[in-house]
């Protein structure tokens, strides 16, 4: 019992360290441009970059599992962490920046792509709630990286600001040591392996996650510039971004605990999304008298679909091998999708300066997530115990 508290304790010490790498760019966003010469498209690859590396890394997680084990890849990938915020620092220029953030990214890689398995393998009767408590982790270390790092770049600078989260990094690495298992369970199966790219529902799946995610990337690089813009601090700015990713941890782990009472996800789903949509329509229209409900409307949208989006595709499967080959396509393919979203919307920056045509797009995208959803009835779709047909 010892052994899996600190596993949870471990569990949670990662989640917390895969994101205030991305999430305490945006708020120092117009310094760091001031300061490096990086253009919009520029400062939109400091959010793409690792978004593509994560996505890439979860489709190699089968690779990565039988080269260094869920073990020795989770230690690699968070020290990889840690020495991209700690470059930062020590080499604060635009070449720097966009080399730590593929750095950065292969870290949350091997992380992203390891960890789910060894989950559903350590806790088999309980895994969707856990992995729903994961996400929220990952999102609550969005929140401390774009609330304190703005303060910090105010004593120290915005470069040993962004070194700082070398230490939680160090911290997460030296508590998973301590507290991993020495390998993975080992899972048994008779069924076969998922032949996921043939599978019409592994990619309705994966696109789900990927347009869902877009929000979450989208907002995580360009709401605080687009609050500057607005002649808002960069401190201010890092409070609102911490603020609305305090809401998606709240709204994460509440529709993490209403799972059992929602086979039908949908239930669940048409809420998060009809909540994002007000809150992009509130970006357009009035950001600035009602950013709080705005703050409140994002945070229960993205903060409950990234978890959701997650167990949905679980729900597919009892397996854990089968389960591991469909998140990995899930999140690989997902997470490219993701990416785009910064990028495009550092393009429609760069030559509109207009953040607001974004906010359209995704409020578009959001529609498209709704018809999408409607799909994911409890009994259509679902592989509980056979591999997922080709059809």
């Amino acid at each position: 019992m010892k052994r899996q508290i600190l596993l949870l304790i471990a569990i949670v010490l990662l989640g917390l360290n895969l994101r205030p790498v991305l999430a305490a760019i945006g708020p120092l966003l117009d310094h760091i441009q001031l300061d490096t010469g990086l253009d919009h498209v520029g400062a939109s690859l400091l959010t793409s970059l690792p978004v593509v590396i994560m996505g890439l890394g979860a489709l190699a997680a089968g690779l990565l599992r039988q080269r260094l084990g869920e073990r020795n890849g989770i230690l690699f990938g968070v020290l990889l962490i840690a020495l991209a915020c700690l470059l930062r620092g020590v080499l604060p220029d635009s070449s720097t920046l966009i080399a730590t953030a593929l750095l950065a990214g292969a870290g949350i890689a091997f992380v992203q792509a390891l960890l789910p398995g060894l989950i559903k393998s350590r806790f088999p009767t309980d895994s969707g709630r856990l992995i729903g408590f994961y996400s929220c982790a990952i999102m609550g270390g969005a929140a401390f990286g774009a609330a304190l790092t703005p303060w910090l770049a105010h004593s120290i600078g915005w470069s040993w600001a962004l070194a700082s989260w070398t230490l939680p990094a160090l911290l997460a690495a030296a508590f998973w040591y301590r507290a991993a298992p020495a390998q993975a369970v080992a899972t048994s199966s008779e069924l076969p392996r998922l032949d996921v790219w043939r599978s019409p529902r592994a990619w309705l799946l994966m696109s789900f996650f990927g347009i869902g995610t877009a929000g979450y990337t989208l907002v995580l690089a360009w709401l605080p510039p687009y609050y500057t813009s607005l002649v808002w601090s960069a401190q201010a700015s890092g409070l609102l971004l911490a603020a609305l990713t305090l809401c998606e941890v709240v709204a994460g782990l509440l529709a993490s605990s209403l799972l059992p009472r929602y086979p039908d996800r949908r239930v669940l789903l048409a809420v998060v999304l009809l909540a994002l949509l007000a809150g992009l329509l509130g970006l357009m229209l009035a950001p600035l008298q009602l950013v709080v409900p705005i703050c409140m409307l994002l945070g229960v949208g993205i903060g409950a679909l990234f978890p959701l989006s997650l167990v949905v595709a679980q729900d597919h499967l009892d397996d854990p091998r089968q389960t591991g080959d469909l998140l990995a396509f899930v999140q690989g393919g997902g997470y490219l999708i993701a990416a785009t979203a910064p990028l495009l919307a550092g393009l429609l920056r760069q030559y509109t300066d207009d953040l607001r045509l974004s906010w359209m797009a995704m409020a578009a995208a959001t529609l498209v997530l709704m018809l999408m959803a409607s799909r994911f009835t409890p009994d259509s779709g679902q592989f509980r115990t056979r591999p997922l047909r080709v059809a």
